[in-house]
């Protein structure tokens, strides 16, 4: 494996896939969308009428992503964690945001009353984080503040010197694609 994988978790909209696909144009590993990833494969097992969405296969998932993942590079975004092989990740990176900005981001994204009132729940109560720390060593799980556009930036910049020392410590080459 010449890089590592990385997981970004936390509630919708809290900046996932902006902060994912950054580090991974800058370092030349992949950013996968896993919600992109199942539309476009149908990876789905049922309707969730309440929350007017799909129910994703976590099993179908997994299956799809296995090369992919025993292979190295690859930045993973998405809304859950506990269902992935723990063996995938080096660092899974739980993003928070504060609840009035998260607010206005799934407002904006025009998210129902229900699904917009779980998901500020699931933030207050760091449902991802409790879901992160049993499903990974706890070394490798950490939290990453994700409000203003200058955190972005510091948060990228923490990625890709995270990945850096990876690959220093594996004694590995980083290829830019």
């Amino acid at each position: 494996m010449c890089c590592p994988n990385t997981l970004l978790t936390g509630s919708p909209g809290v900046g996932k896939t902006t902060l994912g696909k950054e580090p991974a144009s800058r370092s030349g590993l992949k950013y996968i969308n896993v919600g992109d990833l199942a539309r476009e494969g149908q990876l789905y097992n049922g309707y969730d009428e309440a929350y007017d969405c799909p129910i994703l296969d976590e099993g179908r998932v997994v299956d799809e992503l296995e090369k992919q993942m025993r292979e190295g590079g690859a930045i993973v975004g998405y809304h859950g964690c506990d269902f992935f092989p723990e063996r995938w990740f080096h660092i899974v990176l739980v993003l928070r945001t504060d609840n009035s900005v998260l607010y206005k981001r799934l407002e904006t994204r025009g998210c129902g009353e229900k699904k917009l009132k779980d998901n500020i729940q699931c933030e207050i109560f760091q449902v991802l984080y409790e879901e992160a720390i049993p499903s990974y060593k706890e070394e490798i799980a950490h939290q990453l503040v994700s409000n203003k556009p200058e955190e972005l930036e510091d948060n990228i910049d923490q990625i890709l010197k995270w990945i850096g020392q990876w690959v220093k410590d594996h004694n590995t080459r980083l290829i830019t694609l």
